[in-house]
């Protein structure tokens, strides 16, 4: 019995529609995996090393938040900045209590010290205590407080 032959452009398109799936599929998989912040469970034990007054730190570094992270996240933390619709995802709202509350200081000191695309690293960009001001910035525009982590560790 004969074995009728598929048409050349039948077969082309069965390929084309093989490979726009897997393209699909990448995307689909890459969008989704930028999307996680993968934070080391050793930077959530980390603790806030200044003692100095949460407000009063706040207050110190708001000119360095203003010039480095308001352009996203707003200058009062909304996630309102001119850039923030440039981005997706969008910038995070510094302001979200529900959220922060359920985040530890060295989460927050980590993220700021790495980055995650769209956001940039600042490890190389601001001192270790301007980073830790920050994170009491953040706290400032949330007001909330750090959740106690399990086991406390000085910051490295």
């Amino acid at each position: 019995m004969n074995n009728p032959k598929q048409p050349k452009s039948s077969r082309t398109a069965a390929i084309l529609l093989v490979v726009l799936f897997f393209l699909a599929a990448y995307f689909a998989y890459t969008a989704f995996t930028l999307n996680i912040w993968s934070i080391p469970p050793e930077a959530k034990l980390v603790r806030n090393p200044l003692t100095a007054d949460p407000a009063a730190a706040a207050k110190q570094i708001l000119p360095v938040y203003l010039d480095k992270c308001s352009e996203c996240h707003g200058e009062t933390g909304q996630g309102n900045g001119p850039q923030a619709k440039m981005y997706d995802p969008r910038p995070r709202m510094l302001t979200d209590a529900p959220h922060l509350s359920t985040v530890t200081d060295g989460e927050l000191f980590y993220v700021i010290s790495q980055g995650h695309k769209p956001m940039p690293s600042y490890k190389r960009k601001l001192t270790e205590d301007q980073r830790w001001q920050l994170v009491l910035l953040v706290r400032a525009f949330s007001h909330t407080t750090s959740p106690t982590p399990p086991a406390a560790q000085p910051s490295k």
